[in-house]
């Protein structure tokens, strides 16, 4: 049996003790007696159970043997039912735009004392005594991983541009809530136990309430896809110049937590830190940088500095346990001092993230679960519970109200003042880790522990999907001024906005610029912008090179952008004065791309978005190679863009494009577009009018109409006539335009059309919109023979497939769409 623990002196070494007693809970113990270890004093330390050994692994059921018995095997069905249960969760929750951590939180809950946990036999067979202690421990180590991977993906160069009002934020969202914890701490000190009682232990929990963590900031905004917007960008720069502050103020809370012991031991503590400190900037960090510069361009860092760095990891958890200083402080440390980005912090990240967070993350979540018991709180009472709760609440209310108030004050509008205040207000991962030190430090108990994660699951709960609601990243791109080619006055200039991905797409991109022939009475404004998959880093950066000419050695680090660059620049120098070039980077996470896209296209007020594309065969099937978040950021800029936007297709996937310069030599390019009627055609019509005033091009213009006229929409089709009788008009006497009328009466017909013109000449460039058609026959019954019409449309998809691949590029348009 497992005797009450004496009164002659309380067990105060540990307190994940609390009702040690009633927990033995129910594991299958053999115990042969229990005797207790005795001080020198001869009161009773810590009581002893003797427990029957266990075998690392089984022989095998048909020896006889159960493996549930069996540490090795215990551990592996804790982990399977821990995945279950949060993948289960996870799909239960996802309707309600809950976050991962809800229902990891959720999960651990499942498995403890609050439900599952009330079974005896189930504590028998899945957690008994031994595999509690193989999961803490191994939950500890995963959140030891976590600190060190967030540490690796912050960008701490973020804070020296944050702006003046980034830091105003910081400082007043911080420290508000911090004085005022401490001063309701102070207040109602006499009601609190004696260890939460000291300055120490008030200190510390007012700092962990005030301070904001990037971790989990990072992860809900990625989850709700605002990384890129105004709100994202703010709240992660404020929650970097938080972090900064945290991190002094635990270490003087740990400082003052160690003079409670003795003044030596406060030495001790200090030297430890400063030598550890001292270490990893004066050895580590030149060592980092020595591995980078060792590593050749393009390629990932060996496994063996992998392997190295992540030792390291381990090596600086030990030592820092080893000081008495909070185990994840050195592993933090280092991560910070790993350089984000390619190529060392993308390879540690891209090898360690998804087996750590899958994987080992959900021991952390089973051993906090296995902690977490609401009825211990209800044992335990208002009164020792009063005050803790009194300064959470506290906390949370004066964390909110001192970010909307610090948002105010630096001119904020109100609705991304109010989401910015509850994005700051969030709890995650390091708050976790933090009331796991706080019960290690004896500053609170368990049952305080179960209402810290009680509180902080509901907090999550609420907070992200109001998030959800309140902000919506795509409003601001909801215009109602018109903005596309056809509407763009003569002799105004206009503006396109080129989104590259790599070198490969600057031909194609530079020859269509090209045909669209800038001159000086109707000039070009190119806003070339470089899209690069943030990999290794948690901060999406935008950087204007015309204002920033090589931030942070980007050239070194994406030597791609360098070359990209230099190439626009030789076009326009080539072309003189008629084309103005503005060169962007954006470090974003492929699926808040677009909202760069859009953004900058707004501020830009760009005519049109040019979206590059590349299609490549295998055998008779056509595939498009998607990046940048695949046909995530091409839909998603289709449906949100401020503008008109094209989708350029290089089926020849040739260096030298189709469309070579034209505005020099007698090299003769001939051009097609299919009119089927509606606004994207119109758009189409009025950009291949901006091509035909190069002498080197000519223009097919085929109108298709349907043999049935009674399915016309009068109106879409008054407004086709009189573009189409416009642009007969301008050019009827040019030699170098042709137009051509097509009556077909169903879908079948119109194909069978398009591929005769295919077969009757060769057309380096096919011109079509988007969303065809005037009359639903034009397109009927070809919707089956295509597969990704929702992107290009039934006709783009069809003129790029491989039925096609004679032609080198194809334009899909489409035309600005007005949301109010």
């Amino acid at each position: 049996m497992v005797r009450v623990f004496p009164a002659g002196q309380p067990l105060k070494s540990n307190a994940w003790a609390w009702r040690a007693h009633s927990q033995a809970y129910h594991t299958r113990m053999d115990m042969r007696g229990a005797k207790f270890h005795t001080s020198n004093r001869g009161t009773a330390a810590v009581p002893l159970v003797c427990v029957r050994a266990q075998g690392s692994h089984a022989f095998g059921i048909f020896y006889g043997q159960n493996p549930i018995f069996v540490s090795y095997d215990m551990v592996l069905a804790d982990l399977i039912l821990m995945i279950f249960l949060i993948q289960t969760v996870r799909f239960l929750l996802k309707p309600f735009r809950q976050p991962r951590l809800v229902a990891e939180l959720i999960a651990g809950i499942i498995i403890g004392p609050c439900l599952l946990g009330k079974s005896k036999r189930f504590n028998e067979i899945m957690f008994p005594l031994y595999s509690r202690f193989v999961l803490r421990t191994l939950g500890i180590f995963a959140l030891m991983l976590f600190v060190f991977v967030s540490g690796v993906k912050m960008d701490l160069t973020l804070i020296k541009r944050s702006g003046k009002k980034h830091l105003y934020i910081a400082m007043v969202s911080v420290m508000l809530p911090f004085l005022t914890v401490m001063a309701i701490g102070l207040i109602i000190r006499k009601l609190m136990d004696h260890e939460m009682a000291k300055i120490s232990s008030i200190g510390g929990i007012a700092s962990g309430l005030s301070v904001t963590t990037f971790p989990i900031h990072y992860t809900v905004l990625e989850e709700l896809n605002l990384l890129s917007s105004e709100v994202g960008n703010m709240a992660l720069s404020i929650a970097l110049i938080s972090d900064s502050i945290g991190m002094n103020f635990v270490t003087v809370f740990e400082a003052l937590k160690q003079m409670d012991i003795s003044v030596g031991t406060l030495v001790w503590y200090l030297i430890s830190m400063v030598v550890l400190v001292a270490f990893l900037f004066s050895a580590i960090r030149p060592a980092l940088f020595w591995i980078i510069d060792h590593t050749p361009e393009g390629q990932a860092v060996h496994e063996s500095y992998v392997v190295a760095i992540l030792l390291g990891v381990f090596v600086v958890g030990f030592l820092t346990d080893m000081f008495g200083l909070a185990v994840a402080f050195g592993p933090f440390c280092l991560g910070l001092l790993i350089p984000n980005g390619p190529p060392l912090g993308a390879t540690l990240v891209e090898k360690s993230e998804t087996i750590l967070k899958e994987i080992m993350m959900p021991f952390t979540f089973a051993f906090i679960g296995l902690h977490t018991d609401f009825s211990a709180m209800t044992e335990a009472g208002w009164r020792t519970l009063g005050p803790l709760f009194t300064m959470v609440i506290s906390g949370y209310v004066s964390k909110f109200l001192a970010t909307m108030i610090g948002a105010f004050m630096v001119a904020v509008p109100s609705r991304d003042s109010l989401a910015l205040s509850l994005v700051l207000s969030l709890r995650g991962q390091v708050e976790l880790a933090l009331y796991i030190h706080w019960v290690d430090k004896n500053m609170i108990r368990l049952p305080g522990f179960s209402m810290m994660i009680f509180l902080t699951t509901i907090l999550l709960a609420t907070l992200t999907p109001l998030i959800s609601v309140i902000y919506d990243p795509s409003k601001p791109y909801k215009v109602l001024k018109r903005r596309t080619i056809q509407h763009t006055p003569p002799g105004e200039e206009v503006r396109i906005l080129v989104c590259i991905r790599d070198k490969k797409s600057v031909p194609s991109l530079v020859n269509l610029l090209e045909v669209t022939y800038p001159t000086l009475q109707n000039p070009l404004s190119v806003y070339a912008f470089h899209l690069v998959e943030l990999i290794g880093r948690a901060n999406p950066v935008f950087i204007d090179h015309d204002n920033d000419p090589d931030p942070d050695d980007l050239s070194i680090r994406f030597p791609d952008s360098e070359a990209i660059r230099n190439a626009l620049i030789l076009y326009q120098e080539n072309r003189d004065e008629s084309v103005k070039l503005h060169f962007f980077t954006a470090l974003a996470a492929k699926r808040t791309m677009f909202q760069d896209v859009c953004k900058l296209a707004l501020n830009s007020k760009a005519t049109i978005i040019i979206l590059p594309l590349e299609r490549q065969y295998d055998g008779e099937m056509g595939t498009a190679e998607q990046w940048g978040g695949g046909q995530t950021l091409n839909t998603e800029v289709l449906s949100h863009a401020p503008c008109s936007v094209g989708l350029l297709i290089d089926k020849a996937h040739r260096w030298h494009l189709p469309l070579t310069r034209c505005s020099g030599g007698t090299t003769s390019h001939d051009f097609i577009v299919l009119f089927l009627g509606g606004p994207d055609s119109r758009e189409c019509l009025a950009y291949a009018d901006h091509m035909v005033a190069n002498p080197n091009v000519s223009l097919t213009l085929v109108r298709f109409l349907s043999s049935n006229p009674e399915g016309d929409d009068e109106r879409q089709k008054k407004l086709d006539d009189g573009l189409v009788t416009w642009f007969w008009v301008k050019n009827e006497a040019n030699e170098r335009v042709i137009y051509r009328e097509v009556v077909v009466k169903d879908g079948a017909d119109t194909a069978a059309a398009i591929k005769a013109m295919a077969e009757e000449k060769f057309y380096h460039l096919w011109i079509v919109g988007r969303k065809q058609g005037i009359n639903e026959s034009l397109l009927e019954g070809l919707s089956t023979w295509t597969d990704n019409q929702e992107e290009l449309g039934i006709i783009g998809d069809y003129v790029s497939s491989s039925d096609f691949v004679d032609a080198d590029s194809v334009l899909v348009v489409q035309k600005q769409i007005l949301r109010g």
